[in-house]
């Protein structure tokens, strides 16, 4: 079946960058389905552009975890697999226990103020079904996190290792029994973090991460 989707012009994006979001986003949606091949002149004629930012597309797509190039083959939309979600969970778990760490010593009254107002977003947004905003907002909570380590390294590191948590995150924003926790989660760390309690702020960031690989890795064995 052809793919449903269409490329958003951006006059302000390259061309190949306008051709990777709309990739991404479409695997994102699930409108390019896990193990689907990537036919470059396909999705070039589709897309209305040459080969080029196509082939540009999908290697940065490969190097956010998205697509994988199979021998033979060539690319198609990576697998969502227990294996795999363990593996971005346990980098991210690691990374996010440094930044809680440096936001406890380093958060401003400003950053906080946007971290409260972030949590609003997010619960605002959490009763609606539209998982995109959702996911945004939850995003965002822990993007204000990252921004007040003022440690850019880490920073660029976490933004990388986004993309590759953010079919993960979907698919447990999507479980909506699990939103009380989620709540409850946001604002004990939001309070730690007000008290600069480094060691609670840490231990509650990791049964964070912890309560998400277990409730996604559920629904990855239900779904075998």
């Amino acid at each position: 079946m052809e793919p449903n989707f269409e490329v958003n012009m951006n006059a302000y994006l390259p061309l190949r960058d306008v051709v990777f979001n709309t990739l991404r986003q479409a695997i994102l949606r699930g409108e390019l389905k896990p193990g689907e091949r990537l036919m470059e002149i396909q999705l070039a004629n589709k897309l209305g552009v040459s080969r080029t930012p196509v082939r540009e597309a999908i290697r940065k797509l490969e190097l956010e975890g998205l697509v994988l190039m199979v021998p033979r083959k060539g690319a198609e939309v990576a697998q969502i697999t227990e294996k795999n979600l363990r593996d971005v969970l346990e980098v991210r778990r690691a990374l996010e226990e440094l930044a809680v760490q440096l936001a406890c010593l380093r958060m401003q009254e400003t950053d906080l103020e946007d971290l409260r107002r972030a949590q609003e977003r997010f619960e605002q947004v959490l009763a609606s079904d539209d998982i995109t905003a959702v996911a945004e907002a939850d995003v965002a909570f822990h993007d204000v996190i990252y921004m007040a380590t003022d440690n850019q390294r880490l920073i660029h590191l976490l933004n990388n290792l986004r993309e590759q948590m953010y079919r993960y995150r979907v698919e447990y924003l999507k479980r909506k029994e699990c939103h009380s926790q989620l709540l409850d989660e946001h604002r004990s760390i939001i309070c730690a973090i007000e008290q600069r309690d480094a060691q609670e702020a840490t231990r509650l960031t990791c049964q964070h991460i912890d309560n998400q690989v277990e409730n996604v890795s559920n629904l990855l064995r239900k779904h075998e």
